[in-house]
């Protein structure tokens, strides 16, 4: 029981430290101010739940294919790279603004390109959309499938994902999967409702460097402690 809570309360903390700023962040916050919240939240939630329980079954089948103390090593390194990794974010030029503009812009592209082709097609789509249940017009709408891709390829190889991999190759996988979404969710939750607000009210130096100390206590406690068997 206690690898399970020391699981989930690493993975909620990891997960809340290094999303709340994220480019997938600010999208859901961009995406929520111009699509229907619950189907941005909903997408964008669902794409994150799959990639924590990707990351953790990843984890988890690690120590199978490899030794279990090598990754146990492996995971000790990643902590400390990620730890440092934050720091010097912490430390670089940029912030929450830029980020969020890179991401405004980016996304405006986006729906420019796709203007056209959304007008021609409306009344068709709104006869379509009446035909349709309300459960799987939800489920499968353009917004819905937009706010998952978005945010499922702009968590692909991001250090919370690696660093969900690694969390999950040395703790209880079922406490990192329950850490990792539930602090999924509060970030999410909080980026709908009112991200780029909440966004300028927290300093972006203050989350990298919790983050970065965060990771490299992490790394500390794992390479202090023996490798399970």
């Amino acid at each position: 029981m206690s690898s399970v809570v020391q699981g989930f309360t690493k993975s909620l903390a990891m997960t809340v430290l290094s999303e709340i700023g994220d480019k997938t962040f600010f999208a859901a916050a961009i995406l929520a101010m111009r699509h229907p919240r619950r189907l941005v939240l909903s997408g964008c939630l669902g794409a994150l739940i799959v990639m924590t329980i990707l990351s953790a079954v990843v984890g988890w089948a690690a120590p199978n294919l490899i030794s279990r103390k090598l990754t146990h090593h492996i995971t000790t390194v990643l902590f400390f790279g990620f730890g440092l990794w934050s720091l010097w974010d912490a430390f670089s030029d940029g912030g929450e603004a830029e980020e969020f503009e890179e991401v405004e812009k980016k996304l405006d592209a986006d729906f420019k390109a796709n203007a056209g082709a959304t007008k021609e097609g409306s009344k068709a789509d709104d006869e379509l959309k009446k035909q349709r249940r309300q459960f799987l017009s939800q489920f499968f709408s353009p917004i819905f499938l937009k706010a998952f891709s978005i945010t499922f390829f702009g968590e692909w190889g991001d250090k919370s994902q690696l660093a969900t991999i690694g969390l999950a190759a040395d703790e209880n996988p079922f406490g990192v999967v329950l850490g990792g979404i539930i602090g999924q969710a509060l970030c999410t939750t909080a980026a709908v409702v009112g991200g780029k607000s909440l966004a300028s009210q927290i300093s972006e130096k203050i989350v990298a460097l919790s983050g970065g100390v965060l990771f490299i206590v992490f790394g500390i406690q794992s390479f202090l402690s023996p490798v399970k068997s």
